[in-house]
């Protein structure tokens, strides 16, 4: 089974399910959110923030494919690039942290480590940009797939409450302990791809 993770940008992001690239929750703020909705317009707003946060910051997700087919995703920005996290009651994410706005995987791969292994790849990519955290708002209520991730998984993958609240707690992974974390990442991903990451990924031309 050939699995592997890659950068999101514009090229792959058709991958992902249309409900994901159409959502522009974090995007935007709840004004200009509802308005690109109306507008019929939400999937361009996606790609124009994907594309500008590409030019300004870098790569702000990952892609996380089995037999080439996409099973999961992650998203995560600094909070200056996140306008809706201002909206919640346990604003705002620390200067010094990153958000971690949206983690999917089908429901076909759960249960495999991926989620795991998605967040793990965020916070080797956060540390190597030289952030101190990863910051995200739990949903103490979660029912079913949404915008926002159930909180005890986050608390499951190493997250700690920082801000309580009875709907929409702030949690924060600290990565203070680099080595550790790079150590963790590292052999979480070899488990995960083996010898398939280790081989040049070739795209036909």
């Amino acid at each position: 089974m050939g699995r592997r993770l890659v950068p999101l940008t514009l090229d792959n992001l058709s991958d992902l399910p249309k409900r994901c690239r159409s959502c522009v929750f974090w995007e935007l703020d709840p004004v200009s959110g509802d308005a690109a909705v109306r507008a019929g317009r939400p999937e361009l707003e996606k790609e124009a923030w994907i594309s500008a946060v590409l030019l300004e910051w870098g790569s702000c997700g990952r892609v996380v494919y089995v037999d080439e087919v996409a099973v999961g995703f992650v998203l995560y920005a600094p909070p200056a690039y996140v306008p809706r996290s201002l909206a919640f009651p346990t604003s705002p994410v620390s200067a010094d942290a990153v958000q971690l706005m949206m983690s999917w995987i089908n429901p076909g791969y759960q249960g495999q480590g991926l989620g795991r292994v998605l967040v793990q790849t965020v916070a080797k990519d956060v540390l190597r940009r030289g952030f101190k955290a990863v910051e995200a708002f739990g949903d103490a209520r979660w029912q079913k797939p949404a915008c926002l991730l159930p909180a005890d998984h986050l608390t499951a993958v190493g997250f700690k409450t920082v801000r309580p609240h009875f709907s929409y707690p702030r949690l924060r992974l600290e990565l203070r302990n680099t080595l550790s974390w790079k150590e963790d990442v590292e052999q979480a991903l070899d488990r995960l791809l083996g010898a398939v990451q280790k081989e040049p990924v070739l795209r036909p031309l």
